[in-house]
């Protein structure tokens, strides 16, 4: 069975990402079971940049085909806030997840609703000896000022699927994993991780 390296810490990323790629022929390993540790700071200007810069440092430090995404949340009312540094999108030094959704509905408050956004995610699979590959996904909704739901992490509890009624983190993980920016992303990329 061929190794993948996930190049994430993150756990509820590494369990949707192990969900909708269980059915391939593949061992799934995460940088800790390596002892690998690779600060790889997010400057680049796209999701693709800064997904391929963990992807590749990562595959150059293992030698295995490595996965790695890049994901945000964007928001029309903002013009396109937080994209690229919603990881990092508080004013708050060591912010949780809680301290940015708080700041996020602050900078929203007064501006008229509903607060159309949208959720993306470009994955980059880089394998030793070939050019980095990407696939992307995106998923539509909107934020709502009161969060709902406890499944998911980030921005989820205050996304709202307005065709479901139900946020993000309303949904078993079966069903987000149908619908998410990153299943849609991921699942672009099977056929990429089944050709391997």
């Amino acid at each position: 069975m061929r190794k993948l390296l996930i190049a994430s810490g993150n756990p509820g990323k590494l369990d949707e990402i192990r969900a909708i790629l269980e059915g391939l022929n593949l061992e799934l390993v995460i940088p800790q079971q390596l002892g690998l540790e690779q600060d790889i700071h997010e400057s680049g200007e796209t999701y693709a940049e800064n997904a391929a810069k963990k992807a590749t440092a990562f595959s150059a430090a293992s030698g295995l085909a490595t996965l790695a995404d890049d994901s945000g949340l964007e928001v029309d009312a903002l013009g396109g806030l937080p994209g690229i540094r919603s990881a990092r999108f508080s004013p708050v030094p060591g912010a949780s997840d809680a301290d940015r959704r708080a700041y996020l509905l602050e900078r929203l408050n007064g501006m008229p609703r509903p607060w159309q956004a949208h959720f993306h995610c470009t994955v980059a699979l880089a394998i030793p000896g070939m050019e980095v590959l990407f696939t992307e996904g995106d998923c539509q909704g909107e934020i709502i000022p009161q969060e709902r739901g406890s499944n998911g992490f980030g921005y989820d509890p205050i996304f709202l699927l307005p065709t479901m009624g139900r946020t993000m983190a309303e949904l078993s993980m079966d069903e987000k994993n149908q619908i998410s920016h990153r299943a849609r992303a991921l699942k672009a990329a099977i056929p990429l991780l089944t050709e391997m």
